[in-house]
């Protein structure tokens, strides 16, 4: 289950794609407003799971004797 320590990052690859695709539709006649909606969605999700996998962390720890 180590692998989940490691999720979150995704949310910010994803994130940093969408910043980089919104700024490319600024130039352009499309519309950026949904690739910045998404990346702020993915910054949000990750300090989000971060802090969710800490809480669950310091719970399974301070369950054990």
């Amino acid at each position: 289950m180590s692998y989940l320590k490691y999720t979150p990052y995704l949310y910010l690859i994803f994130a940093i794609f969408f910043i980089y695709d919104g700024i490319t539709k600024i130039n352009t006649t499309e519309s950026p407003w949904f690739s910045f909606f998404i990346a702020a969605l993915g910054i949000f999700m990750f300090f989000f799971r971060r802090r969710f996998a800490k809480k669950i962390e310091d719970e399974k720890r301070n369950r054990k004797p």
